[in-house]
Formats: structure tokens, sequence, C-alpha cells
């Protein structure tokens, strides 16, 4: 048996820094938030309910990516969508990735074509917190803001360690290098320079499917922030990012020489990214602040023997001012944002004359917002933006918001908004470029619009030895035209058109922290939802549909406990999911309809040496979960992959014959949950300040 090992988070030295880092979690009311309002305030003061997670919270189960991280994240599930290339997404709330924007530093940088790798490769020595809003945030953000928003917010040059190293590697074979430098350049300028570095080149079938539990990647991300110090403390900083991604899964014995092939199946996928942002605060009397960001990002990817091209530039520009008087703050800002994008694919083919259409899409926006104070206990937020679709055309999108200063440590929200999303199906949708099924859009696709009600309560409970803070939310959502894909109607096919009818996502969320003496902490998280699409049928009923892969309930836990006189650490993190419905391919499919109730737990300890330095070490994964378990195959016919043997009749249907008794075609895309089983980790921080 394992020596079951424990997870710690590192404790600081510095006493002022550990008050400051109190809670792992969302509990400091004092914690300054930008996410909610596009201006830095308490998050006591914020009307928009924002959650934050500090860098430690990182360390409670170290992992080479936000993307991974987010498993810890109470109503936020990261979801696989390929068993082969493992490329995912996030759920916040039940919801598709799609409808979820990622930011960092508040520039939306994770453009669609890369939303499934937009999470991989942010150096975590550079990150200083992770902001979390959950509903809509169009009326700020614009398109795609439409589920929530993740904003990564990374370190002040000015402020972060002079050098911070973090080594790590996997009984899996898995290598992680991240690392993080400071330097001062001259008297006005500090800069950072980050490295994220994650090798995974030890394929493994321990299902015994002939295909790579986990695909292998290699990838590099490099990423450089320069600030520099103005009179009266204005703004001025500037940041780069190149990521460069080559990762691959398929059959064990695949190689490069088959990328492309109809010989050995593997989907081989080559990243190249570029990204750019900064701002600025105009040297006037008044607050005015331009920020921009612009990302190039190539893809080069073969799925089998289907190809995918994909190039995309998106430059994006805004010019907010930010006035307050009396007890007035308005914001008001012009944003433009411009879309370039070329593929292989139908989604840019031209209907009329043949031949390859880019899409290339110009999209001004205004907004506008009032923060109104009454009393000291009452704030009111109003506000509306307008965006231009040269397409789709005049898109208005308010929100109203007020918050209640219970006590000194109590605050209830109201928030209520629109959202909208522009669908670009081949940039978002994994399904749609495996080439295991055919990809049909049945109509001119429309922008999906949402309406949003969410009510949040936060209290925070101050111990003579420590403090509770309890935090509970119920939300409701309406969609409009939304798109979702329908594996349902023809087992080869996945068809897009807008919902006629609704949908809906309501449910209720509760979270519970406890630190006490800074030497035991734990958090608690449940949420309950319901998702649910309502259509209409020919002969004017409605049916209710559970879209694939949305679960009814999870949970989220962590509980660590301190050692100083030892210098150790101990922390014990764990999430559970109730079942969802799965993407059977036909009547016939012997798979699971549902996914039954699963876990991954994870236990860690840490041991301080001296002030700068820190070992660490544990056990991924305890109780040994895989997919695989209670199912006769995970992918379907991994044996054919490219349907050499499939039979089909006069119509397309696939027949059902002695070689294939189930009627099945090749696919990847049943998955709920990673297929990596329980392994070992170990690994060494070092951190000079």
């Amino acid at each position: 048996m394992l020596l079951c090992l424990f997870p710690v988070f590192a404790q600081v030295a510095d006493s002022a820094y550990v008050k400051k880092q109190d809670s792992l979690f969302s509990g400091l009311l004092s914690d300054i938030v930008v996410s909610g309002t596009l201006r830095p305030v308490r998050r006591l003061e914020s009307p928009v309910a924002v959650e934050v997670y500090t860098t430690q919270f990182l360390r409670l189960n170290p992992v080479p990516s936000v993307f991974e991280a987010m498993q810890g994240v109470n109503g936020v599930r990261p979801q696989l969508n390929c068993n082969i290339c493992n490329t995912g997404d996030i759920h916040i709330n039940g919801l598709e990735g799609p409808y979820t924007m990622v930011t960092i530093d508040g520039m939306p940088i994770v453009s669609s074509l890369s939303s499934v790798y937009g999470l991989f490769g942010i150096p975590n020595q550079l990150i200083e917190r992770i902001e979390i809003v959950k509903g809509p945030a169009s009326g700020l953000y614009g398109s795609e803001a439409v589920g929530g928003l993740i904003n990564i917010i990374t370190k002040d040059p000015q402020k972060a360690p002079l050098l911070t190293v973090d080594l790590m590697s996997t009984s899996w074979f898995e290598n992680l290098v991240d690392a993080g430098v400071k330097w001062q350049a001259g008297k006005k300028a500090n800069a950072i320079l980050g490295m994220n570095f994650f090798s995974y080149q030890h394929p493994i079938d321990k299902n015994n499917d002939g295909f790579t539990d986990m695909a292998l990647q290699q990838r590099i991300s490099l990423f450089n922030k320069w600030s520099w110090i103005r009179k009266d403390n204005r703004q001025a900083n500037m940041a780069a990012r190149y990521f460069y991604e080559d990762r691959w899964g398929g059959e064990m014995n695949w190689n490069k020489t088959y990328r492309g092939s109809d010989q050995v199946y593997g989907e081989s996928i080559y990243t190249n990214r570029l990204e750019l942002i900064g701002n600025y605060q105009l040297p006037v009397r008044e607050k005015i602040l331009f920020s921009g960001s612009y990302n190039y990002h190539h893809q080069d990817s073969w799925y089998g023997k289907t190809p995918y091209l994909g190039i995309q530039h998106i430059g994006f520009g805004q010019m907010t001012w930010h006035k307050s008087k009396g007890n007035h703050d308005l914001l008001t800002g012009l944003a433009l944002r411009y879309n370039a994008y070329d593929d292989n694919s139908p989604a840019t083919l031209d209907p009329l004359h043949g031949g390859n259409k880019p899409s290339r899409t110009l999209l001004p926006g205004i907004f506008v917002q009032d923060e109104i104070r009454f009393s000291g206990r009452h704030t009111i937020l109003a506000g509306l933006r307008y965006d231009y679709h040269p397409i789709h055309g005049n898109i208005v999108t308010p929100r109203m918001a007020w918050k209640w200063k219970t006590g000194r440590e109590g605050v209830f929200r109201l928030n209520a908004g629109t959202g909208f999303r522009v669908v670009n199906l081949f940039t978002e949708e994994h399904a749609a470029l495996t080439g295991a099924r055919k990809v049909v859009i049945a109509e001119e696709l429309e922008p999906e619009r949402s309406y949003n009600v969410n009510l949040n309560y936060n209290y925070r409970i101050p111990f003579s030895n420590g403090f509770m803070v309890l935090d509970g939310s119920a939300w409701y959502t309406l969609f409009t035209n939304q798109i979702l894909p329908d594996y349902d109607t023809n087992p080869d096919e996945i068809i897009y058109k807008n919902l006629n009818g609704h949908a809906v996502s309501k449910g209720v969320s509760f979270s519970a922290e406890w630190n006490i003496k800074n030497r035991f902490r734990s958090q608690l998280g449940f949420t309950l939802q319901d998702i649910r699409q309502i259509r209409e049928t020919a002969d004017g009923k409605e049916e209710t549909f559970r879209p694939v892969l949305t679960e009814s309930w999870s949970g989220v836990w962590s509980f660590s406990y301190r050692f100083p006189e030892q210098g150790l650490n101990i922390d014990y993190t764990g999430n559970i999911y109730g079942p969802m419905r799965l993407p059977l391919l036909g009547s016939l499919d012997p798979r699971r309809p549902y996914s039954p109730v699963w876990s991954i737990q994870n236990i860690q300890v840490t041991k301080k040496i001296g002030k700068k330095m820190e070992l660490y070490g544990g056990v991924k994964n305890l109780l040994n979960w895989t997919p695989n378990k209670g199912n006769p195959f995970i992918i379907a016919r991994a044996h054919d992959p490219f349907d050499t043997q499939v039979e089909y009749d006069a119509n397309g249907k696939i027949l059902q014959t002695a070689e294939n008794p189930y009627a099945l075609s090749f696919d990847p895309t049943y998955v709920f949950g990673p297929n990596q089983g329980r392994r070992v980790f170990l690994g060494f921080r070092f951190t000079i300040y």
C-alpha cells in the first residue's frame, strides 16, 4: 500500500504577510477586487459578488495549470471534451465552457480559438489572485461573458518576490518547472519574467483500450510584465506572453510519421500563441485609462486524417473614465474589438461563391454605469452597454445591482442583468473538429441572449482565535436562441441550430470556511443546480431535455493543518460530482447513459526548510477513480478508428452486424472525467523576497 502523504499550503515567515493572506478562498471582505466593476474596490464594498482565490489556494493541490486548479472551486468544473487529446473548458454553474470568459488582468486575452488551451501555461508563480464572477458580465465585458468570468490577476512587478522556483514531478512522469524573477530597470521601471514548462512524454494505457490514457504534452510559456512609477501614482504597465505546445494522443504505437495518415490513429495539435496587454493612465486631472490587448493564435491540428488549421487575430482597445462625485461613482467607457479568423473548416466557406472566406469582425461598444451609495449601508449600481455587430446589428445589455451592508461583517447582494454571445462553433466545440461525427449546421445561427437574477449573502463571524465565513447564493438564468450540440437526433451527426424554445439554469450554492489560529483551515462547498432545455415540438407541445455533461449537484472541500514547531503542513482536498447525462451513439450503445457519482481526492504534506525553501509531496486521486470503471469501454470502436469495417444502409444509417453488434462508429467524445488514476508527486519550492 502507498504511504498517504498530505497536501498543504506554504506558510510565509512574515507575520504581516500571513495576516494579509489569512484566507485561501473568498473569506476576506477586505480583499481588493476589480472584476465586478472594472475598478479596484474592497470586496465588502463591491455591489457585485466576486470570489477571490489566492496563490495559497493554488498550493493546496499543486497542479501544472490553472485549468486543473479550478477543480477546487465550488460550482466550477474543468470539463475534458475528448478522451484522446484531453482538451477542455471550464463549466460555471453547469454552463458549457464557451459561456465563460477568461481574462488576464481584465483583458479578454483568451480568444475563442484558444478557449480550450488558454488556461494552460500561465506561470503560477506570477499569479497574484484569481477572481471569479458567476453570472452574466456582458454589461462590462461584452460577448462570451454570459455564464461567468474568470479574471487572472498577475503580480505587480514592484511587489513581487525577487525569485520563485517550483519544481514538481509525478509517478506518471509528468514534469513541471514554474519560475519567476523580478528586477529593477532604472529608478522608475520594474519587471518580472515568468516561465512555465510542462512535459509528459510517457504513453500509458491502464484501461487497455490501445489508446493513451492521457495526451502527451510538451509546452512552454514565457510571461514578461513591466510597470513604471509615474507622478500621482498613475498606472502604466505592459505585459507579453508567448505560448507553445505540442500535444498528441492516440493509439499507443502512433508517432509523428503517422500524422494525418489513416494507418495509425492519433490527434496531434501544435499551438503557437502570442499575447500583448497593457494599460496607460492619461496624464490629466481626470482619471482616464486606456487599456489594450492583442493576441495571435495559430493552431495546426490533425484529428486522425482530418486536418484543422486555424489562425486568429484579436485586437482590443478600451478607454474608461472614472469620476467620483458625492455619493456617485460614475464609470463610462468606449470599447473596440477586432476579430480576424480563418480556418479550413466549413465555418469559413463562402456559401455563395465557394472557396474560402475568412471572418473579419469589428465590434464597437459603449458602456456606462453609476454606483450610488445611500447612508453607508445601501448601494445601487445601474449599467447599460451597447454593442454593434455587423451581422446581428444592435445589441443592448443592461445590468442592475443592489448591495445591502447588514453590519460590519455581512453583505447581501442582488444582481440582475443580461448577456449575449456570438457563436463560432469551430472555435468552441472540440467535438466538431474530431471528424468522428458529421457536423450539420441546420440554419443561420442567431446570437444567444441570457437574462439572469443572482442573490448572494456573505457573512464573516470573527472568533477570539479565528473566524468563520459563510457564503450562500441562488441564481436563475433564462436563455433564448441558445445553441447546444444535438448528439441525440442522429448518432452519426452533431446538429447545431438555435433552440426552438428556451433554456433555464437555476440553482443554489453554499460554502463555509473556518480558520482557527492560522493552524487549522477548512473549506466546504456544495452546489445544487438544474439545467434544462425546453423545446417546442411541431405540434406546439413542449419537451424538456437535460443537456449532456451537466451535473445536478457537486461539492468541494479542503482541510489543512499546520505544525509550526515542526515546520509541517498537511492538507486534504477533494471534490465530488453527481450523475451527468452522457453522449451515447444510439439505443444499442452499451455504455452508461449517466455517469456514476465520482470523486477525485488528494493528500499532501509540506516540510518547510528554513525561511526560503519547502519540500512537498503526496498522492493524487487517492481512490484511483477512472471513468472506465463500470463501462465495457470508453472510446467507441477503438479497434477501428477509421471506420473501415462500419457498414451503412442506403440512408447512411449504421447497420448492426456481427462485427459491429452495437451499430457504433468510432467516437472519443464519451468523456466526463480524467483517465489518470492514482499517482504520487514530489516537489520543491524556493522563494527569495
